[in-house]
């Protein structure tokens, strides 16, 4: 990192927040209402484009679960469950999605529960929102300076950020060096790269001896070898009310069945568990509903042809019915009770997870050990952390934008008392 450039006369402020998505821009609110100046630089030409993009499927805001449930579903890298939970209590109490929801409504946008627990705004849409965000930190007095890339950082008193402009047609030009007293770090993941989040920022924070773990695909789609008359037969077709295993790890939902693989709710709330595992395994229950008891009974009488009977007496559905034709082709049942356990307990051997780039969020980033309560970087002093640049994980559902407003409310205040009591 190159700091040759002098400091562009007058450009400093109390807060540099690097980043404009949701906890970039949640940490700027909470900064400036406490009476910082606070500029928030973005490399891309406007501030939110991820959220944005969430928007497209209706933007699910958060969700009714309370905060004790609500922390069950954060993973942490390198943290045991227990040590996780109790950390996520603490960021969901500082701003909730009862706050969350408060927050909306204090921007005139009204939000309403699904019957899954999720949480939307009434027009099912970002844009609005964002756009009357942005009109109030305005009022707050907050600068935005976009086509900015961060390139480094300098941690004496004062923070030194260096930046470059990042227009297409001049990348490295207009290097400007920026004075702040403190700096929220919200730069995203690794997922949506065309948004902004492109994970970067890794590589200079690790040379600054910042424990970063490795960002990884999260929320995203897993490859399998499908035979190829499931492919002909089941491509783009859903599998519903389905219950997915992946170790110890259990959930209820649905999938799609893709070129590639699999999809769906229900495969990206197992994400973490497939991850952690050498040789990731799916097992499907396509009766979830029934006993295996109760689905011998059924079977009744049949001696042969057990998996049409199935389809038959099961009523399995067109779209499972051809799944299970493939996958056994080379194995049929020859008993009821391998046919309970074929639709029971369906295991499907998957190879790896689709790229970070196609994946909806990322796994890892910055550790909690290098981080304090206030989620500032301890051999970093001023400089704080936000959203999906830390070392966290959730599923789809209102959790992932949950968090990076809890964890931008968190490293907004911090960033907000460390200027104040300096």
């Amino acid at each position: 990192m190159s700091f040759a450039s002098k400091p562009e006369a007058g450009l400093h402020c109390d807060v540099a927040v690097v980043g404009g998505g949701p906890a970039g821009l949640r940490a700027a609110e909470v900064a400036a209402r406490g009476g910082a100046r606070v500029i928030v630089f973005e490399q891309k030409p406007s501030v939110g484009r991820k959220f944005l993009v969430a928007g497209k499927g209706g933007l699910n805001l958060t969700h009714e679960a309370s905060v004790d449930e609500f922390a069950r579903h954060y993973t942490v890298s390198g943290m045991e469950e227990d040590n996780a939970m109790a950390l996520w209590r603490i960021l969901l109490r500082g701003f909730d999605s009862n706050a969350l929801r408060l927050w909306a409504g204090s921007l005139g946008i009204e939000t309403f529960c699904a019957s899954s627990g999720r949480v939307y705004p009434k027009e099912m849409k970002s844009a609005p929102l964002l756009r009357r965000w942005v009109e109030r930190l305005r009022g707050l007095g907050v600068e935005f300076r976009t086509r900015q890339r961060w390139t480094g950082l300098r941690s004496e008193m004062p923070l030194e950020l260096e930046f470059s402009g990042a227009s297409d047609e001049a990348p490295d030009c207009a290097v400007r060096v920026v004075r702040a007293g403190a700096a929220v770090l919200a730069l995203g993941g690794a997922s949506w790269p065309q948004t902004g989040s492109t994970g970067i920022w890794t590589n200079t924070l690790v040379e600054l001896g910042v424990k970063v773990a490795p960002l990884a695909a999260s929320n995203c789609g897993w490859e399998c070898a499908w035979p190829q008359e499931v492919l002909e037969q089941c491509e783009g077709k859903p599998l519903k009310n389905v219950r997915v295993s992946a170790g110890t790890e259990c959930v209820r939902g649905e999938l799609l069945v893709t070129r590639y693989g699999l999809e769906g709710g229900a495969l990206y709330a197992l994400g973490a568990a497939l991850r952690a595992h050498p040789r990731p395994t799916l097992s499907i229950d396509f009766k979830p509903d029934s006993s295996p008891e109760s689905l011998l009974a059924r079977l009744g009488s049949a001696r042969h042809n057990f998996l049409e009977e199935a389809a038959l007496r099961w009523r399995l559905g067109e779209t499972v019915n051809c799944l299970l034709k493939g996958l056994l082709r080379d194995s049929p049942p020859e008993s009821a009770e391998a046919m309970v356990r074929a639709v029971k307990h369906c295991e499907i051997r998957l190879e790896k997870s689709r790229p970070v780039d196609e994946a909806i969020s990322s796994a890892g980033g910055v550790r909690f050990e290098e981080l304090n309560d206030s989620l500032m970087v301890r051999n970093l002093p001023g400089v704080f952390v936000a959203g999906e640049m830390l070392a966290w994980d959730a599923p789809t559902g209102g959790f992932l934008l949950q968090g990076c407003f809890s964890t931008g409310t968190c490293a907004g205040d911090g960033a907000l008392r460390w200027t104040t009591h300096r």
